[in-house]
């Protein structure tokens, strides 16, 4: 596999609002088969780093559909999405500046304690079943218009789920994993049991 073909082929795949925001480069000392920033509140996109030694033993299907889901993934949870906990960090930390400036020291406890839970729960969310559902779903829809057909490219993520963590090293799966197999079983046709909204919001 030539490393740059494969980075330009990746490129082409994604659509023209990620390709604008997304740098992909070869990292061969990670240990995931793909992994990528966060995107964090000054920035507008992230960087995929992809382990080719590794990346190479997957077919091009479940390659694509894990590009598509990690992006997806991190375009979902950008910090600067409105949210109530958004919303305690920011008033946290003016809240902070002020009392630093007043000099009150139990001013600035409270504020570093409500701006620690406002983060804490953002990253929490951001690594939720839910989001990880979500991110799914989207590219399989981006995937579609790869012309990928819906149980094709739902199938191929399926797969690509658990080869990578074995790449990586893993062979007993996460539950969040377990959460995202069963509905992409339900996309593929697969499983009849679908993984309701409600039921994964909490995870």
């Amino acid at each position: 596999m030539n490393i740059n073909e494969e980075i330009a082929r990746l490129r082409d795949l994604m659509p023209a609002s990620w390709r604008m925001v997304t740098a992909t480069k070869s990292k061969p000392d990670q240990i995931e088969v793909i992994a990528s920033l966060q995107i964090l509140p000054w920035q507008k996109g992230t960087q995929i780093s992809i382990n080719f030694r590794l990346w190479r033993q997957l077919p091009e299907a479940q390659r694509d559909l894990l590009l598509l889901h990690e992006i997806s993934w991190r375009q979902q949870t950008k910090w600067l999405q409105t949210g109530a906990y958004q919303g305690i960090a920011v008033a946290a930390l003016v809240g902070g500046v002020i009392e630093t400036v007043q000099g009150d020291v139990t001013g600035i406890a409270i504020a570093l304690l409500l701006g620690t839970i406002g983060i804490n729960q953002i990253l929490r969310k951001q690594k939720s079943s839910q989001i990880q559902v979500q991110a799914d779903n989207e590219a399989i829809e981006v995937a579609q218009k790869r012309n990928y057909r819906e149980f094709e490219a739902a199938k191929a993520l399926l797969d690509a789920i658990p080869a990578a963590a074995k790449l990586a090293g893993r062979n007993i799966p996460e539950f969040t994993e377990l959460i995202r197999c069963q509905n992409l079983r339900a996309i593929a046709g697969l499983s009849k049991t679908t993984i309701p909204e409600t039921g994964i919001h909490e995870f």
